[in-house]
């Protein structure tokens, strides 16, 4: 009996070994196939590891796969037929393989031990399935450049050179002789039970879009006697630009806003010239000092847009032309993966020969999210915090949440619970936040914590974090109550609580089991504030043991987790969470307050911080009428008590809400109407560094107005019923339409010359409605 190897559609480059582990690779695979009639349909499935794009016949169809782990791994499928021609077609996709080591490759992309492409046709009518009548071609003229020498998540930035050789490889009538016939993975060689074949569909929609989008125009020129309108016209495709030899131009190109985008930078002869891409959030103010401590610490920012006083901070791309181009069929620099910008700036050393650039422009990327809320107030100043907080989110959505597109691209869960309410605010929309949930579910470790950021390739743990997570899922029981999602997640959260179980200490509060980062085993990170500055987002507290926050987060997280359990109808697991929150209460109110009853940062250490005082009051450790005193006063003295910084600003709306304050939240728009001053289009990501521009924890009004405003909120689990319950607060009218799970619903409400609120709503037939104010 003949034995056959049964392979697979997996394939990779010839003679691998284990050195090759140890840099990045970017191997460009190519299929050539005819048809004599398009076909309706010309269904696929691909993935790869690490990261690929697919073209066919030069058009770049989807980047892929959504980011999995060793656990999970995704593929897409994709019908090509649109894009085929009757004859001659080419499938050509770029894989890009990070090396296995932590550091070396982007933070938020696993890597296995099994590079390559992954390609099945699912009819199998044409032969296009990956196999060895595939071609492939490493490129050697590319190279992946840390972004800095310190914590660098992306490893995105590329130093590339121009490759002739290259030049067509996606069209038709490319000559690939010269290119490698692959190597195919048997089912011995890569099992189905581990990454990256346990293959699973993709969770949510696809994200890259086809459509090219056009620079706003020219910000201004460096050191050039240029003219500017040559430059406008080029970036609107309308003509070419020409650097002469031996010059060198800086241009500074203009978005419009910030913005997450695939580049591509097109030029014609200029060999030997070298191109300088950097893609920036903002310009910065220029300091004239040099020294080490200016160049480690962030740079200050004021106006976004002061071009004449500032100078362009950001990252770098390197490319140097080899010169083939012509006008018709131009030399081309598109980086692999997107990059995020506000501007862009444009450094070109031409060689001995002129060089011309022929077109730069870009392809927006981003989650599709379909955008249904609108909301009106009688203050206009939050209409343009608005229109920066959309813009925010949007920006900080792709195949997973983000932390923020420029520095990280890491899905954090503190931030994607508030990115994941705004996104129901606003859309409805729940796909993206399941797939978040459930890698959070996956990152689980031994002890029960799970990490911080996940999809990671990498440890990262800050404890409280996981309770976030656990505010997630309490959140989709209210807006969309499915009870098999929450059961999936149930066994996660009861770890969780059990390691914050092992962690009390003797007096019942959460003991100290982290600290500062980089010092501690763990990272107890709270929030970015200048009294924490040192402690990086730690109270300082910690220096001498455990902090109140982390025994309010447990309270918080246990008494949430009850509410999910007893929708379960698992009411003996709920008891004894509500049993242990009532016991680190009293445990707090024993251990974690002064003589005048402020909550302080620790047992025993007289620092204090907004952050507990709101916390004891959302955790029931206090009453809302007896907390309302405690909350206020720590309004007026900035110094004495640590802020609640843009990160925390919806837990203290949510205390400021529950005291009957919320009037407060006039004076606490003013850092987001001093991010419009200064000219932001995206919500930075604190008050204090400043470090992102565009951080999505910022986007808080997408909630407040409709959510609270308005007061359109989910009554009970599965949003059976609608609660219509606004908080007038400092306004004297506001009007707009929420999405809901039963449709959209309709509130109105002004302020009457009494100052009694009248309020006016209409709901989608059969939606049950409460009304909290009349």
């Amino acid at each position: 009996m003949k034995f056959e190897i049964p392979y697979t559609n997996w394939i990779w480059v010839q003679d691998w070994n284990n050195m090759d582990q140890h840099k990045c690779w970017l191997v460009h695979f190519r299929k050539t196939f005819s048809v004599a009639e398009i076909p309706d349909k010309l269904m696929i499935r691909i993935s790869a590891d690490s990261r690929y794009k697919l073209y066919v016949n030069g058009s770049l169809i989807e980047v892929g796969p959504v980011k999995g782990d060793r656990f999970v791994w995704y593929y897409d499928e994709i019908d090509i037929a649109p894009y085929l021609n009757a004859g001659e077609n080419v499938v050509g996709v770029d894989v890009l393989r990070y090396p296995l080591e932590h550091v070396k490759g982007n933070h938020g992309i696993f890597r296995t031990e099994y590079p390559g492409l992954f390609l099945e046709e699912c009819e199998k009518q044409f032969g296009i399935s990956a196999d060895r009548s595939w071609k492939y071609y490493v490129d050697k003229h590319f190279e992946i450049v840390s972004e800095s020498m310190f914590f660098a998540p992306l490893q995105i930035l590329e130093k590339r050179n121009g490759d002739k050789d290259l030049h067509r490889w996606l069209l038709p009538g490319y000559d690939d002789s010269r290119w490698h016939e692959p190597s195919v993975y048997t089912d011995y060689e890569i099992p189905k039970a581990v990454s990256p074949r346990n293959l699973y569909a993709r969770p949510i929609p696809s994200i890259i879009c086809h459509d090219v989008s056009i620079f706003h125009g020219i910000k201004c020129m460096r050191g050039t006697s240029s003219v500017l309108e040559a430059w406008n016209a080029m970036l609107k495709g309308s003509q070419s630009v020409q650097i002469p030899a031996g010059t060198e131009k800086i241009v500074e190109i203009d978005a419009g806003e910030e913005m997450t985008g695939y580049l591509s930078l097109r030029m014609a002869k200029g060999a030997g010239a070298d191109i300088t891409i950097l893609c920036a959030e903002s310009y910065v103010v220029k300091e004239n000092d040099s020294s080490d401590e200016v160049m480690m610490r962030l740079p200050k920012k004021g106006d976004r847009t002061d071009s004449e006083n500032g100078i362009l901070h950001g990252f770098e791309d390197h490319y140097s032309v080899e010169g083939f181009g012509t006008a018709a069929e131009p030399e081309s620099f598109e980086p692999f993966w997107f990059r995020t910008f506000r501007y862009v700036q444009l450094r070109i050393k031409a060689a001995d020969e002129p060089i011309v650039i022929t077109g730069f422009d870009y392809i927006k990327t981003g989650y599709p999210l379909e955008v249904k809320t609108t909301v009106e107030t009688s203050d206009p100043s939050l209409a343009s915090v608005w229109d920066i907080s959309l813009r925010t989110l949007q920006r900080c959505m792709h195949e997973t949440y983000e932390d923020c597109p420029f520095y990280e691209q890491l899905q954090y869960a503190m931030d994607s619970r508030s990115q994941i309410l705004y996104t129901y605010s606003v859309s409805g929309d729940d796909r993206l936040a399941r797939k978040c949930m459930d890698d959070f579910r996956r990152s689980q470790r031994n002890d029960g914590m799970i990490n911080c950021s996940y999809p990671c390739y990498g440890p990262n743990v800050i404890p409280g974090f996981s309770i976030y997570y656990v505010m997630m899922l309490y959140d989709h029981m209210m807006y969309f109550g499915d009870k098999e999602l929450l059961r999936k997640h149930m066994g996660c959260v009861d770890g969780i609580m059990e390691y914050f179980r092992r962690n009390l200490d003797e007096r019942g509060l959460v003991g100290k089991n982290g600290g500062i980062n980089g010092k501690d085993r763990y990272w107890s990170f709270i929030d970015w504030t200048s009294q924490w500055d040192a402690t990086s987002g730690v109270p300082a507290a910690t220096l001498k043991g455990p902090i109140t926050m982390e025994s309010l987060l447990y309270i918080y997280g246990l008494t949430h987790a009850a509410k999910i359990l007893r929708y379960l109808d698992r009411d003996d697991t709920a008891n004894e969470y509500e049993s242990r929150a009532e016991e680190v209460k009293r445990a707090v109110n024993t251990y974690c307050r002064d003589k005048d009853g402020f909550y302080i940062d620790g047992p025993g250490v007289y620092d204090y911080s907004q952050h507990c005082q709101v916390f004891a009051v959302l955790t029931d450790t206090i009453s809302a009428e007896e907390g309302r005193r405690y909350v206020l006063a720590s309004f007026d003295d900035k110094e004495k008590f640590a802020q609640c910084s843009v990160a925390m600003a919806f837990y203290l709306y949510r205390a400021l809400e529950k005291i009957g304050a919320y009037e407060k939240t006039d004076e606490c728009w003013n850092l987001w109407r001093e991010m419009v001053k200064n000219n932001l289009t995206t919500c930075v990501e604190d008050g204090v560094g400043q470090r992102s521009d565009c951080h999505a924890w910022g986007a808080l009004a997408l909630y407040e107005l409709p959510s609270v405003v308005l007061g359109v909120e989910p009554a009970e689990p599965g949003y059976r019923t609608v609660r219509i319950n606004p908080q007038k607060g400092y306004f004297t009218w506001a009007k707009g339409d929420v999405i809901t799970k039963c449709g959209m619903v309709h509130v109105e409400w002004y302020l009457d010359e009494q100052g009694n609120m009248i309020t006016d709503y209409q709901a989608p037939e059969g939606c049950e409605v409460i009304r909290s104010n009349p």
